[in-house]
């Protein structure tokens, strides 16, 4: 009898608490869709704002602005706060901005509105991978942070064109209420299905420098931020570079191919990453540099791109859920530090590669792209590389 019971107890212990998990993801769903949904709406912001489509373009900038600044002083602010009302308050904030903005028509102040949902987004991102390692035994942390984090690939690749179309189908102020009303249902989920728990008490929490000097967390930072920058050079101007093949007008379905394929990726790395974090990212970052390379040498057949788009999006689906199992393990107790640092770095990271990626187009032009991608991802490759003993360590997480 009792081993009977020692069983079942174990066979629990391995069963993944699938619903709260989902309802994270659903939160970074709602954090990447918050963050996006005006790029597919610019023509109808600017004119019912009656500012330019440029203008219109800084609501964007201006979210990621707040995510930037306020990520690591909110997740050191609240780190007290017990954990599940941390979270109902990024969630609140998203329903609170996101509503103002449906509802202002000062340009000014739709600004500012954005700027403070960006904090939000800065808020939940530092909390939300602690808090689903902190759902699960080791073992199970790379696979709960993997199903956590799948609201990111789903937002870009199903999210962002849906919201665009109902934009378009009935206004850009409806659409930025229907992300209100999933907010609240997202909010009652996270009360009935999300447990609870504790805040660190003052005297043990560690200090943003104690967890940066911490071995092993500065290399993955480095990771993210040649990564990401050269990730974004063409994510952003994916529309100029598809010119080149002719494929100007089928953007849209380039991105959705990109983000079904980020999809596979991501459940590859929820397969795999307690296994084999190193090996996932060296593979993931080799795929996206020979991608690059690809891309120079193919990039002007629709074909060729088409392929190298697939491939990216395979690279790159399981990024997020990598790099922040590497930094978690790194970081131990400084998880939700080190995650808001992944969050400053990688919106820094956005900032630029929108920056270079517009200054290579305008002085090069878009054929130049994979040559400068191909060398940051290589850098990145070879830091991580680099960082055998602490950053990315080979083998099965958690063994000795």
């Amino acid at each position: 009898m009792a081993t009977t019971t020692t069983v079942l107890a174990e066979r629990r212990d391995e069963e993944l608490p699938v619903s709260a998990l989902l309802a994270l993801a659903m939160t970074g769903f709602t954090a990447i869709l918050t963050e996006t949904l005006p790029a597919g709406l610019l023509p109808q912001i600017g004119t019912d704002l009656q500012v330019s489509e440029a203008l219109a373009g800084q609501l964007v900038t201006s979210y990621a602005a707040g995510s930037l600044v306020a990520a690591i002083p909110l997740v050191a602010w609240t780190r007290g706060w017990r954990r599940r009302t941390t979270l109902l308050a990024a969630i609140g904030g998203f329903l609170i901005f996101n509503t103002l903005t449906a509802f202002l028509t000062d340009y000014r102040l739709i600004l500012v509105a954005r700027f403070l949902a960006g904090m939000a987004a800065g808020l939940s991102w530092g909390i939300l991978a602690g808090y689903a390692r902190r759902m699960v035994p080791e073992r199970l942390q790379g696979k709960a942070l993997a199903l956590a984090m799948v609201g990111t690939p789903v937002a870009l690749s199903l999210g962002v064109p849906a919201g665009t179309l109902l934009g378009a189908a009935v206004g850009w102020r409806a659409a930025f209420l229907a992300m209100s009303a999933t907010t609240l249902v997202l909010i009652v989920w996270v009360l009935r299905r999300v447990p609870d728990y504790a805040g660190q008490p003052a005297g043990e929490t560690s200090s943003v420098r104690q967890v940066l000097t911490t071995p092993g967390v500065r290399p993955v930072l480095a990771v993210i931020l040649t990564w990401m920058t050269a990730h974004n050079i063409l994510y952003t101007y994916i529309a100029p570079f598809a010119a080149l093949s002719g494929l100007q007008a089928r953007t849209d379905l380039l991105l959705l191919g990109f983000g079904l394929a980020a999809l596979a990726g991501i459940w590859l790395t929820g397969v795999l990453v307690d296994r084999m974090l190193r090996t996932l990212v060296l593979a993931s970052l080799g795929a996206f540099a020979l991608t690059a390379l690809m891309l120079g040498a193919f990039g002007g057949s629709a074909a060729g791109l088409i392929a190298c788009v697939l491939i990216w999006g395979l690279s790159f689906g399981g990024a997020a859920t990598q790099l922040q199992t590497a930094i978690g393990d790194a970081a131990g107790d400084g998880v939700d530090y080190a995650n808001a640092m992944v969050t400053t770095v990688w919106n820094a990271a956005i900032a630029a590669g929108g920056l270079l990626g517009g200054l290579i187009l305008d002085r090069w032009g878009a054929q130049a792209f994979p040559w400068v991608v191909m060398a940051l991802a290589a850098a990145a490759f070879a830091i991580a590389a680099a960082s055998r003993r602490h950053g990315f360590k080979p083998g099965r997480r958690g063994a000795a």
